[in-house]
């Protein structure tokens, strides 16, 4: 028995092989959901499901284009009839201080990782209650906590914050139709996002920060995604979950 048999799962930015998505559609997948990947690249979102077994979705979609997402959304809720899990994991990152950030690095990040955020949970809202069910699961950040300083710029802390804003008031309006939205708060994982970018000393100095000692892996985030999508969390919602190794605790 998997803990989401006959669930369908959608999960925005989920095409890159080592990313929080993937690894998390892999999981849901290994519990009996059927998974739609949306992810910019048509081709790449049609690869990764077909990794996952031939029952799976591949999807093209701007999550900024208010029309892309409707049409993604709208799409699987013909071929299915039903859609019981979102999770918003699309976002960038650009590792720029406060005088770098230009309009346009503003721009791209607050759009893909809020406005893609709202979107994709609006055009499924309607869904969710006519089912009177659904679970949202958002992507935010231990650097909207702790204010950065790892990775991501002020603009992405700024973002990842106003995720868990979003999050939380959505969480209060939605519940009353059995609609729960919760986010994750990752701290430092090895993905495709920090890829190269780090050198030995930076990865000490943020090693020394993690009292477990170790980078998170992205398969520590899927499982908290499992979790929060799977009815043992039932009673669960408007919760921001950290997945730090113990970098932050508040």
């Amino acid at each position: 028995m998997g803990l989401l048999d006959g669930k369908y799962a959608v999960i925005t930015g989920a095409a890159s092989k080592r990313g929080l998505g993937k690894a998390t559609a892999a999981m849901f997948a290994d519990h009996g959901a059927t998974v739609a990947i949306l992810d910019l690249d048509e081709a790449q979102a049609k690869a990764a499901a077909a990794d996952l077994g031939v029952q799976h979705v591949g999807l093209a979609c701007d999550v900024t284009d208010k029309a892309s997402v409707q049409a993604a959304m709208d799409a699987l809720v013909e071929k299915w009839g039903r859609v019981d899990i979102l999770v918003n994991n699309a976002g960038i990152t650009q590792p720029l201080k406060s005088m770098e950030i230009m309009p346009e690095n503003y721009d791209a990040v607050m759009d893909v990782s809020l406005r893609g955020t709202l979107y994709c949970t609006q055009a499924l809202i309607p869904q969710f209650r006519s089912q009177k069910s659904g679970s949202v699961i958002n992507l935010s950040s231990v650097s909207a906590q702790r204010g950065g300083g790892i990775f991501g710029g002020p603009h992405y802390s700024a973002a990842k914050a106003g995720v868990l804003g979003l999050t939380k008031a959505m969480a209060r309006e939605l519940a009353p139709d059995n609609i729960r939205v919760n986010a994750i708060c990752p701290g430092f994982i090895a993905t495709d996002i920090t890829g190269g970018k780090l050198t030995p000393e930076m990865m000490e100095m943020i090693l020394d920060g993690i009292p477990m000692g170790r980078a998170g892996e992205a398969s520590d985030v899927a499982g908290c995604a499992l979790f929060l999508a799977s009815e043992l969390s039932a009673y669960c919602t408007g919760t921001e979950v950290d997945v730090n190794g113990g970098s932050l605790i508040h």
